[in-house]
């Protein structure tokens, strides 16, 4: 099973970008699949969530309104549009698959099974 995210990089405050979750030796469909980042000095975060079918979804309150997830079964990918950015975003962003939805719904690092290697986005002031 392998995870990866790809799309980090940097920008302004105020812009935007699209984080990708791709997945290789299994299918992304029977997960939940969800979005944490780690700051330097801190822990790690949930910032969002997306179900099995894709109807449901969560967000930390940081990221409401600013941030999207969706998944593309289709193409094996989760998606993480990322708008309004702001200095605090910064981090490194991980993506993390969830079979039995008892962590990625609330956001919780801890109930992930699976989880893919980072990408970086960092956002100047």
């Amino acid at each position: 099973f392998q995870l990866q995210a790809s799309g980090g990089g940097s920008v302004q405050a105020g812009g935007s970008l699209r984080l990708s979750c791709a997945a290789s030796g299994f299918t992304l469909g029977g997960y939940y699949i969800g979005w944490f980042r780690q700051a330097p000095g801190k822990e790690r975060e949930g910032v969002s969530c997306v179900s099995r079918s894709g109807g449901g979804t969560a967000y930390a309150d940081s990221v409401k309104g600013r941030f999207t997830i969706s998944r593309d079964d289709a193409k094996n990918t989760v998606y993480l549009q990322m708008n309004s950015l702001k200095p605090e975003d910064t981090a490194v962003y991980y993506c993390a698959a969830d079979l039995y939805g008892l962590g990625c719904p609330l956001l919780r690092a801890d109930g992930m099974d699976y989880w893919g290697k980072g990408t970086q986005v960092t956002v100047s002031s």
